[in-house]
Formats: structure tokens, sequence, C-alpha cells
């Protein structure tokens, strides 16, 4: 199977108490069930977010049938998402040069060894 990697920035709000909280939502069998198997039905085949400080790194693994855009389509359609987002917002931030209501953005790859 050909996968491409999508490597995404975004920022907690620099609180150690939600810091905390957010990172408990995200331990192991703590997902909400509906968001886990939004992200697989959309074609993400593996998703890992990093964390320094307060800026997080999500690398997703994706196969040929993901599209962001197609993604973005079936999570605003969904309800369970929807809540799921809104409940993030109390925790995470847009960063500085991010556009208005966005988190979530794509990172430019600038070195890779041997290529």
């Amino acid at each position: 199977m050909n996968t491409k990697r999508y490597c995404l920035t975004c920022d907690l709000k620099d609180d150690p108490k939600l810091i905390t909280e957010y990172k408990e939502y995200h331990a192991p069998g703590n997902a909400w069930p509906e968001i886990t198997a939004s992200i697989k039905d959309a074609g993400i085949v593996d998703m890992q977010i990093y964390l320094s400080g307060n800026r997080m790194f999500m690398i997703m693994e994706c196969d040929e049938t993901f599209d962001p855009n197609k993604k973005a389509e079936m999570d605003a359609n969904n309800p369970k998402v929807q809540e799921w987002e809104a409940l993030m917002w109390k925790y995470q931030q847009g960063l500085p040069w991010a556009k208005n209501g966005e988190k979530w953005i794509e990172m430019e790859k600038v070195f890779q060894l041997g290529a």
C-alpha cells in the first residue's frame, strides 16, 4: 500500500492544567470511538501527536484514498466530530499566523536525509 505523510502543527493554550486535561483526552483508549472511526474512515492509517511545551506536531500516514478536503467535509457533516472539535477549542489555539478559526496547519518539509 502506498501512503503519504502529512505533518501538521497547532498550539495548546499555555496553561499546565489545560495541557494535562488535553493529554488525558488523548491517552490510550480515551479518544472517543466515533473520532477514531472518523479518522480511519477517511483513509488515515496512522496518526501520532507529539508535544513540545505547548506546541503540538501531528504526523499522519494516509492511504491513497485520503483527501484532506473530503475529510473536512466528512467532519463538517458528523455531529460527534463537531462536538469533539468544539471541546478541543477549550485546549487548542491557532498559531499566530493561522487564519481565523484555523487550528492545525500543514508543515513544510525543508530537509530529508538521503533525498
